[in-house]
């Protein structure tokens, strides 16, 4: 049978049955989705942390200069974003609060 979707809620046509569409909240990026849309590429994200440290390889992302104190770089350890509020650098599936 064909669903129609109409405000939020899902009609199988033939019963007039409506069942609520319910949001989730994804906890990795924050957003709301639908999980009938979830993708492999509907989460961006960071999977690891924003850190305030010198970096293994210093010159690869910044540079520091003699004088700074360790905690002058900050950055995201998985990629090297200096922006706290960069876009994600990892794609995959939403993941709810409900999921284990």
């Amino acid at each position: 049978m064909a669903e129609l979707a109409i405000n939020g809620a899902i009609s199988n046509g033939v019963t007039g049955v409506e069942t609520e569409v319910k949001e989730k909240l994804c906890r990795r990026c924050k957003q709301s989705y639908d999980p009938s849309k979830n993708t492999t590429s509907s989460c961006r994200f960071h999977p690891s942390f924003f850190v305030c440290r010198r970096h293994d390889d210093q010159k690869r992302y910044y540079e520091l200069g003699p004088d700074d104190p360790p905690y002058a770089a900050k950055f995201y350890d998985c990629c090297g974003a200096e922006d706290p509020d960069a876009l994600g650098c990892t794609t995959a599936f939403h993941v709810s609060y409900d999921d284990e």
